[in-house]
């Protein structure tokens, strides 16, 4: 079980050692700062699930420790520490996002009372939230994820032709999903109790495809020791799946445009006609148009797979799913590799809706993966991440928001990282441009 991690920020060492003592000894993992600019620079490298936090000291004092840590991370408790005459500062304190607040002097049992308090209530929240993450996943289709406009369409096409058992062609670049959504077609028709059996056309080589599909007899050549049936027979009142349709040669495509129109067909070697009752689902991250004029794609064998088209959008045209998608590779890759990561970064999370995922999805997908195997802390940062560069910037083509991270961390450094100057070069006021130096994660040079 995660201890619970505690951070006192008090400029009085007795009171630090004191809270620090108290807390070690019901179980909790305890980290002191001495100043509100230590305790910002800790929570930057660490998160905390509580903080203890005196209003009163010398440098930046503890209201706006507390802005900057809530503007952070809004999921931290922040309780408070204060003499009776500042009350009415603790109860603005609490107006600000402050769960609590301790009146000095205060004993071990009102502190353990009160952390008990918060922990009963971040576990009930992070419960609520699990609540609505499995509410938002009955409304996602299958294992489609997505609530851009782009991919209700597709949930909603997908919907209208899984009842029937028109063909269907499913086009999208590689990364997009064209699988799942073959599989959500499936088992949202009326053969979903039926196979679902998959050809890899590219994974195939061409001399095998006739044996793969059609099956052959017992002697029909060197290796045939057997009778086995074809990908056709096994999906008998199921589904055939055609992926990566754009590779089968031109002799093939003969063959199979015979079988899509009659249902009937021959194993290698074999006299006796066979028929297979099936739907078919073709995909391709090619360009069937582009292959038609050159001559490598037969024109009626695409107008009889196309009777349905479905095109996939590539992850760069709905960006806004991208959050949606990393939470969820974050739960899956949390609970697969028992990681105790809770959380993406703001900063992270920018950095991934900066890159276009030429990968799309299975490349996010990847990087999900790695981040939380890497991760040194409870979250993932920025450099967790495979498309970040050490330079800062994302490793795809540059958006507007880029080219402000890279202009600001310019004027910064052409100002030794002076925020008064810098701001007034920049135009804006020193806390419009703290506010960006956060967002975009700029760190000063060491």
């Amino acid at each position: 079980m995660n201890r619970t991690r505690v951070l006192i920020v008090d400029d009085e060492i007795i009171m630090r050692e004191s809270l620090a003592g108290w807390l070690e000894r019901d179980g909790h993992e305890v980290a002191t700062a001495a100043s509100g600019e230590a305790a910002l620079s800790m929570c930057a490298e660490k998160r905390f699930d509580i903080m203890l936090l005196d209003i009163k000291m010398e440098g930046i004092s503890g209201l706006e420790v507390l802005r900057r840590v809530k503007e952070s991370d809004p999921d931290v408790a922040v309780v408070m520490i204060t003499a009776y005459g500042s009350i009415s500062s603790a109860i603005d304190a609490m107006k600000n996002g402050a769960f609590d607040y301790l009146l000095k002097p205060f004993d071990p049992n009102e502190l353990g009372v009160l952390i008990g308090k918060i922990i009963r209530h971040q576990q009930q929240s992070r419960e609520n939230l699990f609540l609505r993450e499995q509410h938002k996943e009955r409304t996602r289709f299958e294992n489609m994820i997505g609530q851009s406009e782009a991919m209700q369409k597709v949930f909603d096409l997908i919907c209208d032709v899984a009842p029937t058992d028109s063909t269907v062609l499913i086009t999208g670049e590689t990364g997009t999903g064209k699988g799942l959504a073959a599989r959500a077609i499936h088992s949202q028709g009326r053969r979903a109790q039926g196979p679902f059996v998959v050809v890899n056309c590219g994974a195939i080589p061409e001399h095998l495809m006739e044996s793969e599909l059609f099956g052959h007899v017992k002697g029909a050549f060197t290796d045939a020791k057997e009778t086995r049936k074809g990908r056709l027979e096994l999906a008998h009142d199921g589904t055939l799946f055609l992926d990566e349709i754009g590779e089968i040669g031109m002799r093939m495509q003969i063959d199979l445009l015979r079988v899509l129109e009659d249902r009937v067909f021959y194993r290698v070697g074999g006299t006796q006609p066979l028929e297979a009752d099936f739907r078919v689902i073709a995909a391709t991250n090619r360009s069937l148009a582009q292959a038609i004029r050159e001559g490598r794609f037969r024109e009626d064998l695409f107008y009889r797979l196309n009777v349905v088209g479905l095109a996939l959008p590539p992850l760069r045209q709905r960006k806004q799913d991208i959050p949606l998608l990393a939470e969820h590779f974050l739960r899956r890759f949390v609970q697969e590799t028992h990681r105790t990561v809770d959380r993406i970064t703001r900063e992270a999370m920018d950095e991934m809706m900066l890159y276009d995922w030429p990968g799309n999805v299975r490349e996010l997908q990847n990087a999900i993966e790695r981040a939380v195997v890497v991760a040194k802390s409870r979250q993932v940062t920025p450099r967790d991440l495979p498309i970040f560069r050490g330079d800062g910037a994302p490793a795809g083509p540059r958006s507007l928001a880029a080219a402000e991270k890279a202009h600001l961390r310019q004027v910064l450094e052409e100002h030794q990282w002076n925020i008064a100057r810098s701001a007034r070069m920049l135009e804006i006021d020193r806390s419009t441009l703290y506010s960006k130096i956060r967002r975009y994660a700029l760190k000063k040079p060491a």
